[in-house]
């Protein structure tokens, strides 16, 4: 087994990963690719959102797949991570694998495991999405990308997991802990038992803050959610 070089994680970040080791050899992903399922489509940015997970609830579903090592086992443990920085459409339909692109490099791949916990997420993130967004690099999108999530800040999730909760108490408690953001900018996601499984803020095309379109979808506010805490 390879050795793992611990990572200090900063008190600010500490909502997000408690503690996080980057194997010396870092997984290597393979190509993501469009599909008929999920073909290339370009079309115009209208805005962007930015996706977060819920560690702990992700971990007891997909602890066991050998993918979810890295984020659920070899001592890990996450808050929320990054799923992704996606570019809106003007409508409903958005633009996707945009252009071919190589395998990301590993360098890239290193300096963001701790915010992203898998290879093939990444490269996934990046050849549909990153692609797309005009002028930027692997480098330039998973900067841009781990920026944004790095300022956000988090609720006591511990308490709100302890009491009667809806989705939309959730987000008007996202919405206090973080200033300029209110709750009618994210949308709250959850799993089909109801535990709280993501939560995506929506960008205007400066990455501000901006008001969700309606079809964007996710729980009724009036909906119940779950927290899940433990680590399986």
């Amino acid at each position: 087994m390879a050795a793992a070089a611990l990572m200090v994680v900063p008190a600010a970040v500490q909502a997000q990963a408690y503690s996080c080791a980057i194997p010396n050899a870092v997984p290597r992903p393979h190509p993501d690719l469009p599909s008929d399922s999920q073909p290339r489509r370009v079309l115009p940015i209208g805005g962007y959102t930015l996706a977060i997970t819920w560690a702990p609830r992700y971990c007891r579903e997909n602890g066991d797949e050998a993918s979810a090592r890295l984020q659920c086992g070899s001592g890990n443990r996450f808050g929320f991570t990054l799923h992704g920085l996606w570019p809106d459409g003007i409508g409903k339909d958005w633009p996707q694998y945009c252009r071919a692109t190589p395998l990301l490099p590993r360098p890239v791949i290193r300096a963001h495991l701790c915010t992203t916990p898998s290879a093939q997420l990444m490269q996934h993130e990046w050849s549909k999405h990153g692609t797309c967004m005009a002028g930027e690099t692997p480098k330039s999108y998973f900067n841009r990308s781990a920026a944004l999530y790095r300022k956000l800040r988090y609720p006591d999730m511990e308490a709100l997991s302890r009491a009667p909760l809806t989705a939309g108490q959730f987000a008007q408690a996202m919405a206090r802990a973080n200033p300029g953001l209110t709750p009618d900018m994210m949308r709250v996601t959850a799993d089909r038992q109801g535990w709280l499984d993501e939560v995506w803020l929506c960008l205007d095309k400066g990455f501000r803050y901006q008001r969700c379109p309606a079809h964007q979808g996710g729980l009724s506010p009036n909906a119940s959610v779950r927290i899940w805490r433990g680590r399986r």
